[in-house]
């Protein structure tokens, strides 16, 4: 289905995801360390967690007035790069004060990468093998979630906070020289000429653009949906279910494990099938986990993996129709800009939508968690919203791409 040069292509953009995506996720389990080393409460543990959210939110929103300006690579090497010193920063940094400065000099970089690496693929794949495509990329979040959490927590332990950190970061700069060596520049997207235009048009004209705003509230919708779910789903398991915290990377490993064959399987179908069908029955049956989480008391360990598997297939899934939708809505030329829009609103929903989650939720007396029940019922009515929504989202037509076509500029090595 794709060629060597596109494999390359995608393997390498999977990766650089793959890092993003642990970056992001190492700081959860981090927490109880952490809040120890430095002596601080959760709250101020939580704003460690939302700086990077935040400045990936305003980082996505500026990027969108000059990202269709310049070579694809370019603007990728140079994210990256911020990205991986970044991360190197928190690292080596001392102080709670320099670590939250570092995670949001981190978030700004690493909040753009997502939008660019989707726009990389929008311009090199079809529409019509571009679900297929967006399941190779998804498969990042399953082995961050087989491999790159729990060897992030392995090397914490065996040495101190700072390891995962710091290789990682080490590891994103070799695959900075893996970017510039094997990735060719892309100026696909600036082939067609166009009038200089100032950067509040930039906004006016996806303002004006009914497909597009209809693109941004449906990937608001699925998700403030998914995320009032997200931030308690640990919590909850300890607290509720009966796991323990030294179980809960069985959960992550087990997610992973079934979406590292599901993700590539969902995105061929939604190329077959449709991605509007698609979506609708991932939609649907994301439903279930969402009930059954949220209403889960004592229970065997083997069911709560089973059911957390199938909450990591389901809604997981269900981003690879979505993303592929949304996507179809720019042209190339305007598609950077569009995607980094998308990405400001997908991380500012999510922030919303914990925020809210945050004031729902509550403590019992015997350290249960109370009223995750309402948040499962926020995210069932956010879910039929998107659905709604996405049966009025349309693709447009595009320039023809075909495997034999080289879109991208120049041949790979």
């Amino acid at each position: 289905m794709f060629s060597r040069q596109e494999k390359i292509l995608l393997g390498i953009l999977a990766t650089i995801q793959f890092s993003s995506i642990v970056d992001f996720m190492i700081m959860m389990p981090l927490g109880p360390q952490l809040m120890r080393m430095f002596s601080i409460n959760p709250h101020q543990f939580g704003l460690l967690v939302s700086s990077y959210t935040f400045s990936a939110g305003i980082s996505g929103f500026l990027a969108s007035f000059f990202m269709d300006k310049f070579d694809r690579k370019s603007s990728l090497l140079f994210f990256f790069v911020g990205f991986s010193l970044g991360t190197i920063a928190c690292a080596l940094a001392p102080t709670y004060e320099l670590l939250l400065f570092a995670r949001g000099l981190t978030g700004v970089f690493g909040g753009v990468l997502g939008s660019l690496v989707l726009a990389i693929v929008s311009d090199s794949i079809s529409y019509e093998r571009r679900g297929s495509a967006m399941g190779v990329i998804m498969t990042s979040f399953s082995m961050a979630s087989v491999l790159g959490v729990p060897f992030s927590l392995f090397l914490a332990n065996q040495y101190s906070w700072h390891a995962p950190f710091l290789f990682l970061g080490g590891i994103s700069l070799l695959l900075c020289g893996v970017i510039w060596f094997y990735i060719p520049p892309m100026r696909y997207h600036l082939a067609t000429k166009r009038a200089k235009e100032p950067p509040l048009h930039i906004l006016t004209r996806i303002l004006h653009n009914q497909n597009q705003r209809r693109a941004l509230f449906f990937m608001s919708s699925v998700m403030f949906g998914h995320f009032a779910i997200i931030p308690f789903l640990s919590p909850s398991l300890v607290a509720n279910a009966g796991m323990t915290e030294a179980q809960l990377p069985l959960m992550y490993m087990a997610g992973g494990l079934c979406t590292i064959f599901s993700s590539p399987f969902i995105g061929r179908l939604s190329d077959r099938f449709g991605k509007h069908k698609v979506f609708f029955w991932g939609a649907l049956v994301t439903l279930i986990p969402y009930w059954v989480i949220t209403h889960m008391g004592p229970t065997p360990l083997w069911i709560i993996l089973s059911i957390c598997a199938f909450f990591f297939v389901s809604s997981g899934g269900r981003m690879i129709p979505a993303t592929a939708l949304v996507s179809g809505t720019a042209m190339p030329q305007n598609r950077g800009s569009f995607m980094s829009i998308v990405s400001c609103v997908q991380q500012l929903s999510s922030a919303v939508s914990s925020y809210i989650a945050g004031l729902i939720v509550t403590t019992g007396p015997q350290g249960h968690l109370k009223n995750y029940n309402v948040v499962g019922y926020v995210a069932v009515v956010f879910t039929f919203v998107a659905i709604y929504l996405s049966r009025r989202i349309h693709a447009i037509e595009e320039p023809s791409l075909n495997a034999t076509e080289e879109p991208l500029g120049e041949p790979l090595i």
